[in-house]
């Protein structure tokens, strides 16, 4: 590759602008002097892309060049990243990430599902090529927990990794088990209180919680990375009395 100009800002197009494209761009805007302060080199955000230019994001976005076509936008010589959050395992995400990375450019995603399908694939195309593949916020949005294990944890001896994965579940499990309620009625608060989404399918059978162990237990147990080989199980079937049976036998 050739030497990195510093003195030049990193130039960033976005693909995909719901809460987490608008609130990418409004802390890469609120936070720019810090960031440039911190990192000897300034991010600006140059192109974005999404699937309607009109829509009402409380943002101001005209002083960006807009691509109605992500592809389009990773053709673009201006940017030297693509970040990817438009979600999918299959289409256009998969697309422009090997689009972006054939042409020379860094490419960042929050879609684990995209990682934990073709991970292995864009990392190879990525080492091809000198490129960085980012993909912290896949697994646990501002947690760094990819880094950690990566880098910070390098020289331990992993035996296992615990935590949390998918909070709709968490919320719907725990609020089970103080209230005795039935999983539907929990289910029903948890759209109300927006700790579910409207079609919760991905989160309740288990398949982000699948894509995220995928992911983790590839970096730490240096183990090929096989969405296909995790046990994948749902929450639908627990009911109260599950709980306190549970409760009975100590657990």
């Amino acid at each position: 590759m050739s030497r990195v100009n510093i003195t030049r800002p990193l130039k960033v197009g976005i693909a995909g602008l719901g809460t987490v494209g608008i609130d990418t761009v409004r802390m890469l805007e609120e936070n720019s002097v810090v960031i440039k302060k911190r990192c000897g080199r300034s991010i600006e955000v140059e192109s974005l892309s999404a699937r309607s230019k009109n829509k009402n994001r409380g943002i101001d976005l005209g002083k960006y060049v807009w691509f109605d076509n992500p592809l389009s936008m990773a053709k673009d010589d201006n940017l030297d990243v693509i970040v990817e959050l438009i979600g999918g395992s299959e289409g256009v995400s998969l697309d422009l990430a090997k689009l972006s990375l054939s042409l020379g450019k860094h490419f960042i995603t929050a879609n684990k599902a995209l990682i934990a399908e073709h991970g292995i694939e864009l990392a190879s195309i990525a080492e091809e090529k000198g490129l960085h593949l980012g993909y912290e916020a896949a697994v646990a949005g501002g947690i760094p927990i990819i880094k950690s294990l990566r880098e910070g944890l390098i020289g331990n001896d992993i035996s296992r990794v615990v935590g949390i994965l998918n909070g709709t579940c968490n919320y719907i499990l725990t609020r089970m088990s103080e209230s005795s309620s039935s999983f539907d009625d929990i289910l029903k608060e948890a759209k109300q209180l927006g700790y579910a989404e409207e079609d919760p399918k991905f989160d309740i059978d288990g398949i982000d919680a699948s894509h995220k162990i995928a992911i983790l237990s590839s970096i730490a147990f240096g183990s090929k990375l096989n969405i296909h080989k995790v046990h994948v199980e749902g929450i639908q079937k627990i009911q109260p009395i599950d709980f306190s049976y549970a409760n009975d036998l100590g657990y």
